[in-house]
């Protein structure tokens, strides 16, 4: 007769992260009667379960005796594209009361703090349209940071890795040359473009003052975009609304201006002529071929690439990271009176969901 299987209850935390698609350095995976339970309102990976099954399964101990003491055991899950590391933290349950309370109180703390952050956000007009549901679960994807003044948040040129929210300060934009050319202060939001365009940071951002931010990850970003409806239509409203700031700072596009996306990628160039509210077109050379883009009073009335047109090829144009491009003025009688194929922030978006789905499987 087959013998059953033990399952032990376990707790494990990430220790090291690649490219998996769900999860964080730091995150715990609870093992729990027959169950796994994943972190916060992360979705459950088939093939982390499995693993874990696996795991908690086997007669040998989570833990290993050495010269230098007890180890925990180490663990990897590389089943799909990406890898993580995990280890054993501890056994679920306690076998003292203290213990027990002592556990209970940290999860209190960490309840309170959740929920101060919470009041924060809920106090700032950016978050007005979200219900509490929805702010409740944005809340518990970030995290919390406190810079003291003359510290760099962000690098120029580094490559975005968080969306940042502003709770209490005020940070400076930092062009190339040295130049203070923003400001930006509580209940505002910056890192979003290089998140959105894949591409490096623009501009650096130093602390002016003692600052404290919420952030999300780039992972949790784009979880957020998909997973959400009423997220993503949320930070649909806020990329517009930021966008448009950045354009009156940055200065209108003109006709005749030309260069190379390696100098400023296709996302920020279209979002610069749809702020700006311009009819034009812009003329992209690619090593594939040439294409066109045309913009009536800033949105997207027909883009043209290779075989494709509209919707699909734009999606293709987004993937594009070299090539050169000519922006004139005016659009083909034709296009004129005619309707744009869907708005152009939602199209951004959608590219780059359909983007991410293509590089990730």
């Amino acid at each position: 007769m087959r013998q059953q299987r033990t399952f032990r209850d376990a707790i494990f935390v990430i220790t090291e992260e690649r490219s998996c698609p769900f999860y964080n350095v730091g995150e715990e995976i609870e093992a729990k009667q027959y169950s796994v339970i994943m972190p916060g309102i992360k979705p459950s990976c088939m093939i982390l379960v499995e693993k874990l099954i696996e795991i908690t399964t086997q007669k040998e101990s989570f833990k290993r005796f050495s010269a230098v003491g007890v180890q925990r055991s180490h663990f990897q899950c590389g089943g799909c594209q990406g890898r993580i590391s995990f280890e054993y933290k501890k056994e679920k349950g306690f076998s003292t009361l203290q213990m027990k309370l002592m556990n209970e109180a940290e999860a209190r703390r960490k309840r309170q703090e959740l929920d101060r952050f919470f009041g924060k956000l809920r106090d700032f007009s950016l978050f007005e349209s979200l219900d509490d549901d929805a702010l409740g679960d944005l809340t518990a994807l970030m995290e919390w940071k406190k810079y003291s003044e003359n510290k760099v948040l962000l690098k120029e040129g580094d490559p975005g890795t968080h969306l940042f929210v502003m709770l209490k300060g005020k940070v400076g934009v930092i062009a190339d040359d040295g130049q203070r050319v923003a400001e930006i202060g509580r209940g505002e939001i910056f890192g979003e473009m290089s998140l959105l365009s894949g591409e490096p940071v623009s501009f650096s951002i130093h602390s002016l003052q003692e600052t404290e931010v919420a952030t999300l990850s780039i992972k949790n970003f784009k979880y957020v975009l998909k997973k959400y409806p009423v997220l993503q239509l949320f930070l649909l409203k806020m990329l517009v609304d930021r966008a448009q700031a950045m354009t009156l700072r940055s200065g209108n596009i003109t006709s005749g201006m030309s260069g190379e996306l390696e100098e400023i990628n296709l996302v920020e160039l279209f979002q610069l002529i749809n702020t700006s509210q311009k009819t034009g077109t812009v003329h992209l050379t690619l090593d594939d071929g040439k294409a066109a883009a045309f913009f009536n009073d800033g949105e997207l009335v027909s883009v043209d690439y290779r075989d494709l047109d509209n919707k699909e090829a734009l999606f293709a144009l987004m993937a594009q990271k070299k090539g050169h491009f000519a922006y004139a003025k005016g659009i083909p009688g034709p296009l004129q009176n005619k309707e744009p194929f869907g708005g152009f922030m939602g199209l951004i978006m959608e590219g780059v969901q359909r983007i991410d789905e293509e590089e990730f499987g």
